[in-house]
């Protein structure tokens, strides 16, 4: 079609074999589509489209991707409210006749339907990262890395000590919302027979906890949309430099804490020495 049309917060650019969407950049624009940028939704990732009577005088042009195209929608299983759907263009009522023909146009155009065996819209690119309540996650394409943080991260991610996942060793990933109660992110195993009995996400060391200012969507969801896609074509992501070692003066601030533990009797003495021993070969 080669046309483009413009709601309140993104604009859709239409395409013979595809849509693209650039979201607008602005106070009244939700972060999680600034952060996205832009999206292109090949025709192909498409089951249909809609056009409803929106809030206020407008009108909303949905496109409905088909189940496992995006692995954004496939991370947020159904979490994100009407307002962070992506794939809304919300327009003045007055541009209903132009939003019905556009409407009309992509269904001609549409010739898939069901469920895709594989992600057909790209993925937010790798490096990624984001902090938690009781640690910071990064994904660099290829592994996962957790580290924890002295002031949130309960005893027992302690004494596991700071996780890193390889892409092939994972199955998938849970997320759960910030916005709801108890938000986390769960790295799933690639073997679920060979996982252990299910633990809180404060006890469990291939989860990182969200919090008030913690994880939130924009920055959480795309880094649980990038690792599931990288997890799909098993690391087929190019991975980055690895980062650089550790500030001395936070390995200092680790092991004051390691030994607040060990004090409290929540480590033992060999843990104490094991985790300090290999907190100073990161130096």
């Amino acid at each position: 079609m080669g046309d483009v049309l413009a709601g309140f917060q993104a604009v859709w650019e239409f395409e013979s074999d595809s849509v693209l969407i650039r979201y607008e950049r602005g106070v009244r624009t939700p972060k999680l589509f600034q952060a996205l940028g832009e999206r292109r939704v090949p025709l192909t990732a498409l089951e249909g489209v809609s056009l409803a009577e929106g809030r206020r005088g407008t009108v909303v042009l949905r496109l409905e991707p088909r189940a496992g195209a995006d692995p954004l929608l496939e991370a947020a299983a159904g979490q994100l409210p009407e307002g962070l759907d992506p794939y809304r263009l919300v327009m003045p009522a007055e541009r209903e006749t132009l939003a019905e023909y556009y409407a009309d146009e992509l269904k001609a155009a549409l010739t898939e339907s069901g469920p895709a065996d594989r992600h057909l819209i790209d993925a937010p690119e790798a490096p990624r990262r984001f902090k938690a309540y009781d640690g910071k996650a990064s994904f660099d394409g290829t592994s996962v890395r957790f580290r924890w943080s002295w002031t949130g991260a309960s005893s027992a991610k302690w004494k596991a000590g700071d996780q890193r996942f390889a892409v092939t060793e994972l199955g998938g990933v849970e997320w759960r919302s910030p916005e709801a109660f108890e938000g986390y992110l769960r790295l799933l195993p690639n073997d679920p027979t060979a996982a252990a009995p299910p633990v809180p996400p404060d006890q469990d060391a291939a989860t990182v906890v969200f919090g008030l200012g913690y994880g939130p969507v924009h920055e959480s969801l795309p880094f649980a949309a990038a690792v599931l896609a990288a997890v799909r074509t098993r690391g087929a992501v190019p991975a980055i430099p690895a980062a650089p070692r550790r500030d001395p003066a936070d390995i200092a601030e680790r092991i004051r804490h390691l030994g607040e533990l060990h004090q409290a009797g929540l480590v033992t003495d060999e843990e104490f020495s094991a985790k300090k021993a290999e907190l100073l070969a990161e130096l």
